[in-house]
């Protein structure tokens, strides 16, 4: 199957603002995009008992995926876009269409006008059982010039987070801002008094250690401007806080194969919380 660009469709105002960045997006990467909606199954009973309603809210749907699909054409010239309407649970769903997908992007909540998204169950479900990356965007998100952000643990740098990182810079001609925090010393935590010299320290040593992750990836994407940030405390707090102004956030997210289930990760699941700028997350092993 040919890679595409997967979006989650339901008619809301988030999903639309997802299916917009989605195009975008496929443009840049020369892809199609593919719609995608599903239809959750009820119980016998129930679909009888709602069976016009139903209707109704079938015929009401396919209106909005043609008006959405003819919305995009128009605005984007020579994308290729095409809708599938799926029956089942829509995280599973999702999640089966992401497979043959380069990229899965969904819409999802602002926070009552405060920066941050409300990620739903079906978002979060994805997002942790999907291999490839996933893209949360809000309802009103706009396009911005401002800098790709990447959360970076120096103790663990995976290709798969940088080059996506890297690339999403590259092609949209901006720079890509490093974020990296490390851990204050234990007095930071006990209210003991600061030891300067030993804050400056460990500041010049993380600050090293992240300009070596990056020496190689600087000199494979020579035309990307990187901006290094080595910063104590909560990696959280400060990708949030880079997250103002950004055009993409990239976070990335361990694969863990296990019967318990996959997880987030508490520092993804924060800035997936409360960015301000879209979210990216990113699959690894």
């Amino acid at each position: 199957m040919i890679r595409s660009v997967v979006l989650g469709l339901d008619g809301s105002a988030e999903s639309r603002a997802a299916a917009e960045w989605a195009a975008r997006e496929a443009k840049r990467r020369f892809l199609p995009l593919r719609l995608v909606h599903v239809w959750e199954a009820v119980p016998e009973p129930m679909a009888l008992a709602q069976f016009l309603g139903a209707e109704t809210r079938q015929r009401s749907s396919e209106l909005i995926q043609r008006e959405v699909v003819e919305g995009l054409k128009q605005r984007h010239p020579g994308l290729d876009v095409s809708v599938d309407q799926l029956l089942g649970r829509p995280a599973e769903e999702l999640t089966r269409a992401a497979t043959d997908a380069e990229l899965v992007v969904l819409g999802s909540r602002g926070m009552s006008g405060l920066g941050g998204f409300l990620v739903g169950s079906v978002g979060q479900a994805v997002v942790a059982h999907t291999e490839q990356p996933v893209v949360l965007v809000r309802a009103g998100e706009q396009a911005t010039g401002g800098p790709v952000v990447l959360g970076l643990d120096t103790d663990h740098p995976d290709d798969t987070l940088l080059t996506f990182a890297f690339e999403a810079a590259a092609r949209r001609v901006t720079p890509l801002r490093v974020v990296h925090a490390w851990s204050p010393p234990p007095y930071f935590a006990y209210g003991l008094p600061v030891d300067p010299e030993l804050d400056a320290m460990l500041g010049k040593q993380d600050a090293a250690t992240l300009a070596e992750v990056l020496r190689r990836w600087k000199e494979k994407y020579p035309a990307v401007q990187v901006v290094a940030e080595s910063r104590a405390g909560s990696p959280a707090v400060h990708l949030t806080e880079a997250s103002r102004g950004a055009s993409l956030v990239v976070v990335g997210r361990r694969i863990r194969r296990s019967p318990l289930g996959a997880h987030i990760g508490s520092v993804t699941h924060a800035v997936l919380h409360h960015a301000a700028a879209p979210v990216a997350v990113v699959a690894h092993d």
